[in-house]
């Protein structure tokens, strides 16, 4: 069984930052992509960054390309979201997702609030 734990959302202007990070546990977890993803309100949920289990092969949103990194360290099993010149239309819940496939992510966080005034 694999459990994930998002942390580090909160309030932040526009042009701030934010870093998340994503608590993993499970005896797979090491083995498995991670991915995060955001759903705003109103709107259906979108990939935003995901990489591979070694921590390479990172791919990303086009729209955040340059601004979000994503990075892993499978000593801590954590995985983090670091998040910069945010804009407002970034504000939404960004959940952690693992998958053995990508795309497919079979195991799911809670989510963390991230809200980006203007």
């Amino acid at each position: 069984q694999v459990q994930l734990v998002e942390s580090g959302g909160g309030l932040v202007q526009a042009g701030g930052s934010l870093r998340l990070s994503c608590a993993a546990s499970g005896p797979t977890v090491s083995t498995l992509n991670i991915g995060w993803f955001r759903q705003a309100p109103g709107k259906s949920r979108e990939f935003v960054a995901a990489v591979g289990w070694s921590g390479g092969h990172p791919y990303y949103l086009d729209s955040v390309k340059g601004r979000f990194t994503i990075s892993r360290d499978n000593a801590k099993s954590t995985v983090y979201l670091q998040m910069n010149n945010l804009k407002p239309e970034a504000t939404a819940v960004y959940y952690c997702a693992a998958g053995a496939t990508p795309p497919n992510f079979e195991y799911w966080g809670q989510g963390t609030q991230v809200t980006v005034s203007s």
